[in-house]
């Protein structure tokens, strides 16, 4: 038996491929399954099933194409009615693979048709779990996503979690290896661990959820302190239910190359939003005006669905050449499939050609030290949690997740500073405000973590400037 772990940290997510003698099953596949086949192949050995824990809400699964390209069935737990051919588990239904076994066990609450998958080994014993979004490390899956108008609240919803862990989860040996969804960086919960593996009689001693005295506290503990979910969730969700074009289709669209002469009145005919995925360093230097930097070399998928949110808006790219096709995909895992094409040779082919461009003002810690006095305003996006912990006195926290609510409050007249933590997310804010006519500000290269080795700020963890700017 092989249980291989396939972790993709962008998304902070991870899919499972179990082997046993000559069978295999996957457990959440992302979006593009070549990766998946290539073992398949390696291995020589035939995909039996494809295990999905929920209908997830931060990325677009990849069981469809990979169920079409191997013949394997998919798999739900109770209560799930996907809009396609798939076989709905019941509550403690076996499984084989080969040797070896996988229980199905409805753990409903963050969503009603979560499931955990329990592998059995070849002597019946009972190894490890599959948790989904039921069970992180440190955490529990958020039950605030599949609450309904009227009818279940996510107060019902972390009850129902409760009794899920504590009937299904909390029961089984402490040696069995705990193997989540998620971890740390994932908006699917709020206080995970960075590691992606532990034991489960860990996670009984050290997970705050998991050591509630009640179903009471449990509640409250759980939904304290949750934020509003990323907008684009539920455009997942309808694609993970629903379908969606094949990944091979939406390449094929979107390696598109499209000349200099041509983009420009290709952005104005379609209205697509021109989004530019280098890095901050070289998107501040020089881009394509009305364009926004979302640099690939970060949390790009997340951010985009984030600030983007609707996933047929169209898209035309300006990528670092040869990097397209990476760009492509990590947008269709979290469901950005109309992607037009992109600008033929990059940005360099744009500056080039004598076309206009447009630049955003940087400077380093030590500049903005200088420059700094009592009356310079300063607009942090980091997190609220971050921003709490420390931050330059009377900066104001405007969060980038956010944006769109702040930015018609800002006041283009007054000069402002403008950082995050390192300069990744100041950059996309900078480029949105930008797009918006907002030019009279500074960017802080290195963002804050920059700025305290200056050792020339007050900070404070007193919150104080959330008023209107």
């Amino acid at each position: 038996m092989k249980v291989e772990q396939i972790y993709t940290g962008c998304l902070a997510q991870g899919a499972y491929y179990i082997v046993s003698e000559n069978e295999a099953a996957i457990i959440d596949p992302l979006r593009e399954v070549k990766p998946y086949l290539d073992r398949l192949e390696k291995d020589n050995v035939t995909l039996k099933y494809i295990f999905e824990t929920h209908f997830h809400a931060d990325f677009v699964s990849g069981h469809l194409d990979l169920s079409k390209k191997t013949h394997a069935p998919i798999v739900y737990g109770p209560t799930a009615k996907p809009e396609f051919e798939a076989i709905i588990a019941e509550d403690d239904q076996i499984f084989e693979i080969g040797k070896v076994k996988i229980k199905a066990l409805h753990t409903p609450g963050h969503t009603m048709e979560s499931t955990t998958y329990l592998l059995i080994d070849e002597n019946g014993v009972e190894t490890a779990i599959f948790t989904g979004d039921t069970l992180f490390l440190g955490d529990v899956g958020r039950p605030d996503l599949a609450q309904k108008a009227g009818s279940v609240t996510q107060e019902d919803l972390a009850g129902i979690l409760y009794d899920s862990l504590h009937t299904k989860i909390m029961p089984l040996d402490d040696s069995i290896t705990v193997y989540p969804a998620h971890g740390a960086g994932s908006a699917c919960g709020k206080n995970m661990q960075k590691e992606t593996v532990d034991i489960l009689g860990n996670q009984k001693r050290t997970n705050y959820a998991l050591n509630q005295p009640d179903k009471e506290s449990f509640v409250k503990e759980v939904l304290d302190g949750l934020t509003a979910p990323p907008k684009y969730f539920g455009m997942n969700v309808a694609m993970n239910k629903g379908g969606y074009e094949s990944l091979d289709d939406v390449m094929n669209k979107g390696l598109n190359p499209v000349s200099v002469e041509d983009f420009e009145s290709f952005a104005e005919e379609t209205g697509a939003l021109i989004l530019d995925t280098r890095s901050p360093v070289e998107f501040h230097k020089g881009f394509v005006p009305n364009s926004i930097n979302i640099g690939l070399k970060g949390d790009f998928a997340p951010w985009v669905g984030t600030l983007i949110v609707d996933v047929k808006h169209p898209l035309l790219l300006i990528s670092d050449e040869g990097t397209e096709e990476e760009v492509i995909t990590r947008l269709s895992r979290v469901g950005f499939d109309n992607v037009l094409g992109y600008l033929k040779g990059g940005f360099d082919t744009w500056k080039n050609s004598s076309k206009e461009t447009d630049e955003i003002k940087r400077i380093s810690p030590s500049e903005f030290a200088e420059a700094f006095n009592e009356n310079s305003k300063v607009i942090d996006v980091r997190k609220i949690s971050e921003y709490s912990a420390e931050h330059i006195n009377n900066a104001y926290s405007r969060p980038l997740d956010t944006i769109s609510d702040w930015v018609s409050t800002i006041d283009d007249s007054e000069h402002f500073f403008l950082h995050c933590a390192g300069g990744y997310r100041s950059m996309i804010a900078a480029s949105i405000l930008n797009s918006h006519g907002i030019r009279n500000f500074t960017e802080i290269e290195g963002g804050f973590n920059g700025i305290k080795k200056t050792e020339k700020f007050p900070v404070s963890d007193f919150v104080c400037q959330t008023k209107t700017l």
